[in-house]
């Protein structure tokens, strides 16, 4: 790791005790009566990603002015949703490892975790009347509806193979990127409301968003399972486009491209098949692309806060960046 490279600890040790109010109100958000979703919580508990959404909250209302009450509930309600939609995601996918470990339902079949996702909806649903803020639920309203639209764009471009890299970069806005931008803008919508700061920290969250879907895409042909913890090439498996696999396409000589396009067709993918096309795409620029825009995005995602004044808080989102780009999973 560069020496200059934020960990993730660093960059959230100025916001600490942020963090605690945030884990508070998501743990008494989930809770439940229901000892059967109680279990499957604690099951998730102990698989609980990095809280880069809620993070991203708490960040945000610290660079634009003080946390409030309703800045925490919106971290909650930001991660309840992303947590819901990787149940629900998992599921379409029919995934078997979420983080290293097996997913939910893998462990609890479909039907459950489609009710568990269903279940921690309604809870961020909950999270969302309370707080009384109408920007804050416009805002998130229209992130719910984007992130379902992105996903099924993705699902109807895998079956007719026809997504370009305009309908890619609008999918991967909607399906990712949406998230993170309303996640950033809450923490200016909780706290100032002026619309500067909304546009910068929608904008941050945007491009650190598109930037975050790339590196996602990188991983799935060059990661490893021990790694990432998630099934290695398991986009490809599935028909799935990603933006290397694009770039292949509109580049490739089609004498060059029939080959690749044969293995992609398919329908059972052993490792071997993932490696050689891995190879293919690699050789071809694909990857290095990817990376290309990668980087133009996380440049983007900077210049978006450039006008804030110099902060341990500024200095967080700028490692947030800079934490993505290194990331190994």
């Amino acid at each position: 790791m560069h020496k200059d490279l934020l960990t993730l600890k660093q960059i959230t040790n100025p916001i600490m005790d942020d963090i605690q109010i945030f884990q508070k109100e998501f743990d008494v958000a989930l809770d439940s009566n229901v000892r059967l979703i109680n279990s499957i919580s604690k099951y998730m508990a102990k698989n609980r990603g990095k809280n880069i959404r809620p993070i991203l909250t708490i960040l945000s209302s610290r660079l634009c002015g003080k946390p409030t009450r309703n800045s925490y509930r919106a971290a909650a309600m930001m991660e309840l949703l992303h947590v819901a939609t990787l149940i629900h995601d998992d599921v379409v996918d029919d995934a078997t490892l979420r983080r290293g470990r097996p997913s939910l339902n893998k462990v609890w079949k479909n039907k459950l975790s489609v009710l568990m996702g269903d279940f921690i909806l309604s809870k961020a649903l909950i999270n969302m009347i309370r707080l009384k803020d109408f920007d804050a639920l416009e805002q998130i309203s229209i992130t719910a509806e984007q992130l379902s639209a992105g996903e099924i764009l993705q699902i109807e471009k895998s079956i007719t193979r026809s997504m370009d890299e305009n309908v890619y970069f609008d999918m991967i806005n909607q399906k990712t990127a949406s998230l993170i931008a309303t996640s950033c803008e809450l923490g200016a919508i909780t706290t100032t409301k002026r619309s500067e700061d909304r546009r910068a920290t929608s904008s941050f969250g945007k491009n650190l968003g598109m930037a975050f879907q790339i590196k996602d895409d990188l991983f799935d042909l060059l990661g490893k399972e021990i790694d990432t913890g998630k099934n290695s090439g398991g986009d490809v498996k599935k028909n799935m486009v990603t933006l290397p696999l694009i770039f292949v396409k509109n580049n490739m000589p089609k004498f060059e491209y029939r080959e690749l396009k044969k293995l992609l067709n398919k329908k059972r993918k052993s490792n071997a098949i993932i490696l050689k096309i891995c190879d293919i795409v690699q050789d071809a620029g694909g990857i290095d692309y990817a990376k290309n825009k990668l980087d133009e995005y996380s440049d983007l995602a900077r210049d978006s806060i450039s006008s804030y004044p110099d902060s341990d808080i500024k200095k967080s989102l700028l490692g947030l960046v800079e934490f993505n780009i290194s990331r190994v999973k």
